[in-house]
């Protein structure tokens, strides 16, 4: 069994504590970390190491940043896919034979915003990334947080958000363009029920109400899609004490 997880920490240092005893309770083989918000040179290693795991990781002063946290050896790693990746969205890993994409979609600002276009731009350049590096039979992971609610069972309140820059055609269109060139959205095969979300703004009890998105995915192509047994949100962390505003979503293969 191969159990991997995502989640964007918003902050990795104010996160420490909840990340390694989060990973102490369920022991992922791999851990994909949006939103370190860290400069590499500040990224905090040893503390993984202690723990026992490997990780690799690309970050940027206050913003961005990713990091992939693994039991397993960790092989060939890339961390930007092209001319258009110049911000630490990206980091390709390849993990017990699989490889697996940790991205942090940009958010877009507003729709009217050159964010928003960069944003597009970025879904259109990993597309082509995918195309010019694999093919959908091999066994590949794509997870992280897009920024994007696929569908009306993704947001608390479609009629109310439908338009905004992580809820909107556009945005939708991008990803599934993505999806259709061979990824399963795994939580989806396992769960067809709203309501069921990774993440919940700080602001106005949003937690607390279930006033949530579904912005974070794990995703893969059929071979591994075909071996994945389970796919949940663990909401538990989220009501901790300096929580991040998103959650651990986590899959589960039988390989």
């Amino acid at each position: 069994m191969m159990r991997i997880a995502t989640f964007n920490a918003n902050s990795i240092r104010s996160r420490l504590d909840i990340i390694l005893g989060w990973v102490q309770e369920n022991s992922p083989d791999v851990l994909c970390i949006q939103e370190t918000k860290v400069q590499d040179h500040e990224f905090p290693i040893e503390i993984f190491a202690k723990a026992g795991y490997q990780i690799v990781f690309r970050g940027q002063k206050s913003y961005n940043g990713v990091a992939t946290v693994s039991r397993l050896p960790i092989g060939d790693c890339v961390v930007e896919m092209g001319e258009i990746d110049t911000e630490a969205r990206f980091l390709q890993t390849v993990i017990g034979g699989v490889t697996i994409l940790n991205t942090y979609v940009p958010q877009g600002f507003a729709r009217d915003s050159v964010r928003f276009e960069y944003k597009l731009q970025w879904l259109a350049a990993l597309g082509d990334y995918l195309e010019r590096n694999f093919t959908p039979e091999m066994p590949l992971v794509w997870a992280g947080d897009f920024n994007s609610a696929l569908d009306e069972r993704d947001v608390y309140n479609p009629k109310t958000l439908w338009g905004s820059v992580c809820y909107c055609a556009e945005v939708q269109e991008a990803i599934q363009r993505i999806m259709a060139w061979g990824f399963a959205d795994l939580f989806r095969m396992h769960n067809e029920e709203a309501g069921q979300y990774t993440f919940w703004d700080y602001r106005a009890r949003s937690y607390q109400k279930n006033n949530g998105w579904r912005l974070d995915y794990i995703m893969a192509t059929a071979p591994l899609a075909a071996k994945c047994t389970n796919c949940w949100i663990d909401t538990a962390p989220r009501a901790l004490d300096k929580a991040s505003d998103h959650t651990f979503l986590v899959a589960e293969f039988d390989v």
